[in-house]
Protein backbone atom coordinates (compact mmCIF):
# COMPACT_ATOMS: atom_id res chain seq x y z
CA UNK A 1 0.00 0.00 0.00
CA UNK A 2 1.28 3.42 -0.93
CA UNK A 3 1.49 6.31 1.55
CA UNK A 4 0.43 4.14 4.50
CA UNK A 5 2.13 4.46 7.85
CA UNK A 6 2.96 1.32 9.79
CA UNK A 7 2.98 2.61 13.35
CA UNK A 8 1.67 0.07 15.90
CA UNK A 9 -0.43 2.89 17.37
CA UNK A 10 -1.37 4.05 20.83
CA UNK A 11 -4.01 1.31 21.21
CA UNK A 12 -1.82 -1.61 20.12
CA UNK A 13 -2.72 -4.65 22.21
CA UNK A 14 -6.34 -3.59 22.69
CA UNK A 15 -8.85 -6.12 21.35
CA UNK A 16 -12.22 -4.87 20.14
CA UNK A 17 -15.18 -6.98 19.05
CA UNK A 18 -17.45 -5.04 16.71
CA UNK A 19 -21.05 -6.16 16.39
CA UNK A 20 -23.44 -4.03 14.41
CA UNK A 21 -23.81 -2.65 10.95
CA UNK A 22 -23.66 0.40 8.74
CA UNK A 23 -22.36 3.54 10.38
CA UNK A 24 -22.39 4.39 14.09
CA UNK A 25 -20.89 1.26 15.69
CA UNK A 26 -18.53 0.51 12.80
CA UNK A 27 -17.23 4.10 12.82
CA UNK A 28 -16.14 3.51 16.43
CA UNK A 29 -14.33 0.35 15.36
CA UNK A 30 -12.67 2.21 12.50
CA UNK A 31 -11.50 4.97 14.84
CA UNK A 32 -10.06 2.56 17.43
CA UNK A 33 -8.50 0.49 14.67
CA UNK A 34 -6.78 3.52 13.18
CA UNK A 35 -4.86 3.85 16.43
CA UNK A 36 -3.73 0.25 16.62
CA UNK A 37 -6.56 -1.73 18.20
CA UNK A 38 -7.17 -5.27 16.91
CA UNK A 39 -10.76 -4.94 15.69
CA UNK A 40 -12.66 -8.13 14.90
CA UNK A 41 -15.82 -7.30 12.98
CA UNK A 42 -18.58 -9.90 13.23
CA UNK A 43 -20.78 -9.98 10.14
CA UNK A 44 -23.67 -12.26 9.16
CA UNK A 45 -22.76 -14.90 6.58
CA UNK A 46 -24.17 -14.20 3.16
CA UNK A 47 -24.42 -10.47 2.51
CA UNK A 48 -22.40 -9.23 5.49
CA UNK A 49 -22.69 -5.63 6.60
CA UNK A 50 -25.12 -3.78 4.26
CA UNK A 51 -22.58 -0.96 3.97
CA UNK A 52 -20.64 -3.22 1.62
CA UNK A 53 -23.30 -2.38 -0.97
CA UNK A 54 -24.08 1.28 -0.21
CA UNK A 55 -23.54 4.11 -2.69
CA UNK A 56 -20.94 3.69 -5.46
CA UNK A 57 -19.73 0.13 -6.06
CA UNK A 58 -16.37 -1.05 -7.42
CA UNK A 59 -16.07 -4.77 -8.27
CA UNK A 60 -19.07 -5.55 -6.09
CA UNK A 61 -17.96 -3.57 -3.02
CA UNK A 62 -18.73 -0.03 -1.93
CA UNK A 63 -15.75 2.30 -1.91
CA UNK A 64 -17.20 3.68 1.33
CA UNK A 65 -16.43 0.25 2.80
CA UNK A 66 -12.73 0.84 2.12
CA UNK A 67 -12.78 3.73 4.61
CA UNK A 68 -15.20 2.41 7.22
CA UNK A 69 -13.65 -1.05 7.53
CA UNK A 70 -9.92 -0.46 7.22
CA UNK A 71 -7.81 -1.87 10.06
CA UNK A 72 -10.41 -4.56 10.81
CA UNK A 73 -10.62 -8.34 10.52
CA UNK A 74 -13.86 -9.90 9.25
CA UNK A 75 -15.43 -12.89 10.96
CA UNK A 76 -18.54 -14.18 9.18
CA UNK A 77 -20.59 -15.61 12.05
CA UNK A 78 -24.29 -16.38 12.46
CA UNK A 79 -25.18 -14.72 15.75
CA UNK A 80 -28.73 -16.05 15.56
CA UNK A 81 -27.52 -19.61 16.04
CA UNK A 82 -26.64 -21.03 19.47
CA UNK A 83 -23.23 -22.13 18.18
CA UNK A 84 -22.56 -18.65 16.80
CA UNK A 85 -23.54 -17.09 20.11
CA UNK A 86 -21.17 -19.43 21.93
CA UNK A 87 -18.28 -18.46 19.65
CA UNK A 88 -19.10 -14.78 20.16
CA UNK A 89 -19.09 -15.28 23.92
CA UNK A 90 -15.67 -16.93 23.78
CA UNK A 91 -14.30 -14.05 21.70
CA UNK A 92 -15.74 -11.45 24.06
CA UNK A 93 -14.21 -13.26 27.03
CA UNK A 94 -10.79 -12.42 25.56
CA UNK A 95 -11.68 -8.86 24.50
CA UNK A 96 -11.28 -5.46 26.08
CA UNK A 97 -14.14 -3.74 24.28
CA UNK A 98 -17.43 -4.81 22.73
CA UNK A 99 -19.14 -2.35 20.36
CA UNK A 100 -22.76 -2.98 19.34
CA UNK A 101 -25.47 -0.89 17.74
CA UNK A 102 -28.43 -3.26 17.67
CA UNK A 103 -31.87 -2.34 18.95
CA UNK A 104 -31.96 -2.59 22.78
CA UNK A 105 -32.65 -6.13 23.95
CA UNK A 106 -31.12 -7.87 20.94
CA UNK A 107 -28.00 -9.10 22.74
CA UNK A 108 -30.06 -10.11 25.77
CA UNK A 109 -32.19 -12.23 23.45
CA UNK A 110 -29.05 -14.00 22.31
CA UNK A 111 -27.93 -14.65 25.89
CA UNK A 112 -25.19 -12.03 25.60
CA UNK A 113 -26.26 -9.48 28.20
CA UNK A 114 -23.53 -7.43 29.85
CA UNK A 115 -24.21 -9.09 33.19
CA UNK A 116 -23.68 -12.51 31.62
CA UNK A 117 -20.56 -11.48 29.71
CA UNK A 118 -19.03 -9.67 32.69
CA UNK A 119 -19.12 -12.84 34.79
CA UNK A 120 -16.40 -14.25 32.54
CA UNK A 121 -14.78 -10.89 31.71
CA UNK A 122 -15.30 -8.35 34.52
CA UNK A 123 -13.03 -5.84 32.78
CA UNK A 124 -15.19 -5.73 29.65
CA UNK A 125 -16.11 -2.29 28.34
CA UNK A 126 -19.34 -2.51 26.34
CA UNK A 127 -20.42 0.36 24.11
CA UNK A 128 -24.10 0.30 23.19
CA UNK A 129 -25.32 2.72 20.51
CA UNK A 130 -29.02 2.92 19.74
CA UNK A 131 -31.61 5.41 18.59
CA UNK A 132 -32.87 6.45 22.01
CA UNK A 133 -30.70 4.68 24.56
CA UNK A 134 -31.14 1.55 26.67
CA UNK A 135 -33.80 3.09 28.94
CA UNK A 136 -36.77 5.43 28.65
CA UNK A 137 -40.14 5.21 26.91
CA UNK A 138 -38.64 5.27 23.39
CA UNK A 139 -35.96 2.62 23.95
CA UNK A 140 -37.68 -0.02 21.81
CA UNK A 141 -38.36 2.24 18.83
CA UNK A 142 -36.13 1.82 15.77
CA UNK A 143 -33.80 4.75 15.27
CA UNK A 144 -31.46 5.83 12.49
CA UNK A 145 -29.06 8.76 12.45
CA UNK A 146 -31.47 10.91 10.45
CA UNK A 147 -34.13 10.49 13.15
CA UNK A 148 -31.58 11.32 15.82
CA UNK A 149 -30.73 14.51 13.93
CA UNK A 150 -34.42 15.43 13.88
CA UNK A 151 -35.13 14.70 17.54
CA UNK A 152 -31.82 16.14 18.68
CA UNK A 153 -32.82 19.53 17.27
CA UNK A 154 -30.36 19.73 14.39
CA UNK A 155 -32.73 19.34 11.46
CA UNK A 156 -35.04 22.16 12.59
CA UNK A 157 -32.27 24.74 12.38
CA UNK A 158 -30.70 23.42 9.16
CA UNK A 159 -31.76 25.00 5.91
CA UNK A 160 -33.36 28.18 4.63
CA UNK A 161 -36.13 29.98 6.57
CA UNK A 162 -39.60 28.88 5.52
CA UNK A 163 -38.43 25.80 3.65
CA UNK A 164 -38.31 22.09 4.46
CA UNK A 165 -35.31 21.26 6.72
CA UNK A 166 -32.38 19.68 4.92
CA UNK A 167 -29.72 17.22 5.96
CA UNK A 168 -26.08 18.19 5.80
CA UNK A 169 -25.35 15.58 3.12
CA UNK A 170 -23.72 12.94 5.31
CA UNK A 171 -24.90 10.75 8.18
CA UNK A 172 -23.81 13.25 10.80
CA UNK A 173 -26.10 11.83 13.51
CA UNK A 174 -24.41 8.43 13.31
CA UNK A 175 -20.95 9.96 13.27
CA UNK A 176 -21.65 12.17 16.27
CA UNK A 177 -22.89 9.13 18.19
CA UNK A 178 -19.77 7.22 17.16
CA UNK A 179 -17.45 9.99 18.33
CA UNK A 180 -19.25 10.22 21.67
CA UNK A 181 -19.03 6.45 21.89
CA UNK A 182 -15.29 6.51 21.21
CA UNK A 183 -14.83 9.09 23.96
CA UNK A 184 -16.83 6.86 26.27
CA UNK A 185 -14.72 3.80 25.46
CA UNK A 186 -11.44 5.59 26.08
CA UNK A 187 -12.79 7.12 29.31
CA UNK A 188 -13.98 3.73 30.54
CA UNK A 189 -10.65 2.12 29.68
CA UNK A 190 -8.82 4.78 31.69
CA UNK A 191 -11.19 4.21 34.62
CA UNK A 192 -10.57 0.47 34.36
CA UNK A 193 -6.83 1.04 34.47
CA UNK A 194 -6.85 3.19 37.61
CA UNK A 195 -9.73 1.56 39.48
CA UNK A 196 -8.96 -2.11 39.77
CA UNK A 197 -9.79 -3.37 36.30
CA UNK A 198 -13.56 -3.01 36.43
CA UNK A 199 -15.38 -2.61 33.13
CA UNK A 200 -18.73 -0.94 32.49
CA UNK A 201 -21.47 -0.22 29.96
CA UNK A 202 -21.53 2.96 27.87
CA UNK A 203 -25.02 3.93 26.70
CA UNK A 204 -25.06 6.31 23.70
CA UNK A 205 -28.29 7.47 22.06
CA UNK A 206 -28.20 8.93 18.57
CA UNK A 207 -30.63 11.70 19.54
CA UNK A 208 -28.62 12.61 22.65
CA UNK A 209 -25.31 12.75 20.78
CA UNK A 210 -26.86 15.29 18.41
CA UNK A 211 -28.47 17.26 21.24
CA UNK A 212 -25.12 17.47 23.00
CA UNK A 213 -23.63 19.61 20.20
CA UNK A 214 -26.51 22.06 19.77
CA UNK A 215 -24.70 24.76 21.76
CA UNK A 216 -27.15 27.31 23.26
CA UNK A 217 -30.31 25.84 21.73
CA UNK A 218 -31.85 24.60 25.00
CA UNK A 219 -30.68 27.33 27.43
CA UNK A 220 -31.97 30.04 25.08
CA UNK A 221 -35.39 28.45 25.20
CA UNK A 222 -35.17 27.96 28.96
CA UNK A 223 -34.09 31.50 29.75
CA UNK A 224 -35.97 33.47 27.11
CA UNK A 225 -38.55 31.17 25.53
CA UNK A 226 -36.72 31.59 22.23
CA UNK A 227 -36.96 28.78 19.68
CA UNK A 228 -34.03 29.05 17.31
CA UNK A 229 -35.12 28.90 13.70
CA UNK A 230 -33.22 28.06 10.50
CA UNK A 231 -31.03 30.87 9.21
CA UNK A 232 -29.48 29.54 6.01
CA UNK A 233 -25.74 30.07 5.88
CA UNK A 234 -25.68 32.68 8.66
CA UNK A 235 -24.79 32.00 12.28
CA UNK A 236 -27.61 33.57 14.33
CA UNK A 237 -26.49 35.88 17.11
CA UNK A 238 -22.90 36.07 15.87
CA UNK A 239 -21.90 38.66 13.26
CA UNK A 240 -20.62 38.79 10.67
CA UNK A 241 -20.44 35.11 9.73
CA UNK A 242 -22.07 34.13 6.46
CA UNK A 243 -21.68 33.04 2.86
CA UNK A 244 -21.17 35.82 0.32
CA UNK A 245 -21.52 35.75 -3.47
CA UNK A 246 -18.57 36.47 -5.74
CA UNK A 247 -18.48 36.75 -9.53
CA UNK A 248 -17.64 33.04 -9.89
CA UNK A 249 -18.78 31.38 -6.70
CA UNK A 250 -19.27 31.80 -2.97
CA UNK A 251 -16.92 32.46 -0.07
CA UNK A 252 -17.52 31.94 3.63
CA UNK A 253 -16.27 34.78 5.81
CA UNK A 254 -16.07 34.65 9.61
CA UNK A 255 -15.40 38.22 10.73
CA UNK A 256 -17.07 37.95 14.11
CA UNK A 257 -14.06 38.64 16.35
CA UNK A 258 -13.82 42.29 17.40
CA UNK A 259 -10.35 42.94 15.95
CA UNK A 260 -11.09 40.67 12.96
CA UNK A 261 -14.18 42.72 12.17
CA UNK A 262 -12.15 45.91 12.08
CA UNK A 263 -9.61 44.34 9.72
CA UNK A 264 -12.39 43.00 7.51
CA UNK A 265 -14.06 46.37 7.19
CA UNK A 266 -10.75 48.04 6.38
CA UNK A 267 -10.00 45.37 3.76
CA UNK A 268 -13.30 46.01 1.95
CA UNK A 269 -12.91 49.79 2.11
CA UNK A 270 -15.45 50.44 4.83
CA UNK A 271 -13.38 52.31 7.38
CA UNK A 272 -16.57 54.03 8.53
CA UNK A 273 -17.90 50.71 9.84
CA UNK A 274 -14.51 49.72 11.24
CA UNK A 275 -14.44 52.92 13.34
CA UNK A 276 -18.11 52.89 14.35
CA UNK A 277 -18.16 52.48 18.16
CA UNK A 278 -21.60 50.86 17.96
CA UNK A 279 -20.04 47.97 16.05
CA UNK A 280 -17.10 47.45 18.37
CA UNK A 281 -18.57 44.28 19.90
CA UNK A 282 -20.76 41.41 18.82
CA UNK A 283 -23.95 42.76 20.43
CA UNK A 284 -23.82 45.92 18.37
CA UNK A 285 -22.97 44.04 15.18
CA UNK A 286 -25.83 41.59 15.62
CA UNK A 287 -28.25 44.52 15.83
CA UNK A 288 -27.04 45.71 12.42
CA UNK A 289 -26.16 42.39 10.81
CA UNK A 290 -28.16 43.02 7.62
CA UNK A 291 -26.29 46.28 7.01
CA UNK A 292 -22.95 44.58 7.58
CA UNK A 293 -23.77 41.61 5.34
CA UNK A 294 -24.87 43.95 2.56
CA UNK A 295 -21.63 45.91 2.85
CA UNK A 296 -19.53 42.74 2.63
CA UNK A 297 -21.42 41.33 -0.35
CA UNK A 298 -21.33 44.66 -2.17
CA UNK A 299 -17.56 44.18 -2.13
CA UNK A 300 -17.38 40.42 -2.83
CA UNK A 301 -19.85 40.37 -5.72
CA UNK A 302 -17.54 42.53 -7.85
CA UNK A 303 -14.57 40.19 -7.38
CA UNK A 304 -13.79 36.55 -8.05
CA UNK A 305 -13.19 34.02 -5.29
CA UNK A 306 -9.41 33.97 -5.71
CA UNK A 307 -9.17 37.75 -5.34
CA UNK A 308 -11.45 37.83 -2.31
CA UNK A 309 -9.45 35.12 -0.55
CA UNK A 310 -6.15 36.85 -1.41
CA UNK A 311 -7.24 40.18 0.08
CA UNK A 312 -8.79 38.64 3.19
CA UNK A 313 -5.79 36.35 3.70
CA UNK A 314 -3.48 39.36 3.69
CA UNK A 315 -5.80 41.04 6.20
CA UNK A 316 -5.78 37.90 8.39
CA UNK A 317 -9.55 37.47 8.16
CA UNK A 318 -10.80 33.84 8.28
CA UNK A 319 -12.34 33.02 4.91
CA UNK A 320 -12.61 30.07 2.57
CA UNK A 321 -14.37 28.78 -0.48
CA UNK A 322 -16.72 25.83 -0.49
CA UNK A 323 -14.73 22.73 -1.42
CA UNK A 324 -15.98 19.87 -3.57
CA UNK A 325 -14.48 16.39 -3.39
CA UNK A 326 -12.18 17.37 -6.26
CA UNK A 327 -10.98 20.45 -4.38
CA UNK A 328 -10.21 18.38 -1.29
CA UNK A 329 -8.26 15.72 -3.18
CA UNK A 330 -6.24 18.33 -5.12
CA UNK A 331 -5.55 20.61 -2.15
CA UNK A 332 -1.82 20.72 -1.26
CA UNK A 333 -2.46 21.39 2.43
CA UNK A 334 -4.55 18.24 2.90
CA UNK A 335 -1.85 16.24 1.15
CA UNK A 336 0.95 17.83 3.17
CA UNK A 337 -0.82 16.68 6.34
CA UNK A 338 -1.39 13.11 5.06
CA UNK A 339 -5.15 13.61 4.91
CA UNK A 340 -5.37 11.97 1.50
CA UNK A 341 -3.94 8.45 1.61
CA UNK A 342 -3.67 6.02 -1.27
CA UNK A 343 -4.36 2.40 -0.46
CA UNK A 344 -4.84 -0.77 -2.47
CA UNK A 345 -8.10 -2.64 -2.02
CA UNK A 346 -8.16 -6.42 -1.75
CA UNK A 347 -9.41 -6.49 -5.33
CA UNK A 348 -6.25 -4.73 -6.45
CA UNK A 349 -7.60 -1.23 -7.03
CA UNK A 350 -5.91 1.90 -5.77
CA UNK A 351 -8.31 4.26 -4.03
CA UNK A 352 -7.67 7.47 -2.14
CA UNK A 353 -9.21 7.71 1.32
CA UNK A 354 -9.24 10.25 4.16
CA UNK A 355 -6.29 10.08 6.53
CA UNK A 356 -6.31 9.53 10.28
CA UNK A 357 -7.72 12.10 12.72
CA UNK A 358 -6.62 13.24 15.28
CA UNK A 359 -2.88 13.39 14.70
CA UNK A 360 -0.87 12.06 17.63
CA UNK A 361 2.72 13.19 17.39
CA UNK A 362 4.20 10.40 19.49
CA UNK A 363 2.03 7.44 18.49
CA UNK A 364 0.33 8.39 15.24
CA UNK A 365 -2.57 6.43 13.85
CA UNK A 366 -2.13 4.54 10.59
CA UNK A 367 -3.88 2.44 7.99
CA UNK A 368 -2.22 -0.93 8.46
CA UNK A 369 -4.55 -3.18 6.50
CA UNK A 370 -7.19 -2.55 3.86
CA UNK A 371 -10.87 -3.35 4.38
CA UNK A 372 -11.54 -7.11 4.39
CA UNK A 373 -13.76 -9.15 2.18
CA UNK A 374 -16.54 -10.94 4.02
CA UNK A 375 -15.11 -13.67 6.22
CA UNK A 376 -11.50 -13.06 5.16
CA UNK A 377 -10.32 -13.68 8.72
CA UNK A 378 -12.81 -16.28 9.89
CA UNK A 379 -10.32 -19.17 9.98
CA UNK A 380 -7.60 -17.10 11.64
CA UNK A 381 -9.91 -15.75 14.36
CA UNK A 382 -11.36 -19.18 15.11
CA UNK A 383 -7.88 -20.69 15.23
CA UNK A 384 -7.02 -18.14 17.91
CA UNK A 385 -9.86 -19.69 19.91
CA UNK A 386 -8.03 -23.05 19.56
CA UNK A 387 -10.57 -24.51 17.15
CA UNK A 388 -9.09 -27.15 14.88
CA UNK A 389 -9.34 -27.11 11.09
CA UNK A 390 -11.83 -29.96 11.34
CA UNK A 391 -14.01 -28.07 13.81
CA UNK A 392 -13.95 -24.97 11.61
CA UNK A 393 -14.87 -27.03 8.57
CA UNK A 394 -17.80 -28.53 10.48
CA UNK A 395 -19.03 -25.07 11.50
CA UNK A 396 -18.77 -23.96 7.90
CA UNK A 397 -20.73 -26.97 6.73
CA UNK A 398 -23.51 -26.07 9.20
CA UNK A 399 -23.35 -22.44 7.96
CA UNK A 400 -22.50 -21.13 11.39
CA UNK A 401 -19.46 -19.42 9.85
CA UNK A 402 -18.50 -18.50 6.31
Amino acid sequence: MENLQLSPGALAGLRVIEMGQLIAGPFVGKTLGDFGADVIKIEPPGAGDPLRNWRLIQDGTSVWWQVQSRNKRSLALDLRSPEGQDIARRLITQADVLVENFRPGTLEGWGLSYESLAKDNPGLVMLRISGYGQTGPYRDLPGFGAIGEAMGGLRHITGEPGRVPVRCGISIGDTLAALHGTIGVLTALYHRKVNGGQGQVIDVALSEAVLNVTESLVPEYSAFGVVREPAGSALPGIAPSNAYRCTDGVVLIAGNGDSIFRRLMQAIGRDDLARDPALADNTGRVARVEEIDQAIEAWTQTRDVVEVLRVLGEAKVPAGRVYTARDIVEDPHFRARDMILKQRTRDGHEVEVPGVVPKLMGTPGSVRISAPKLGDDTDAVLAELKLSAEEIAALRARKVVA
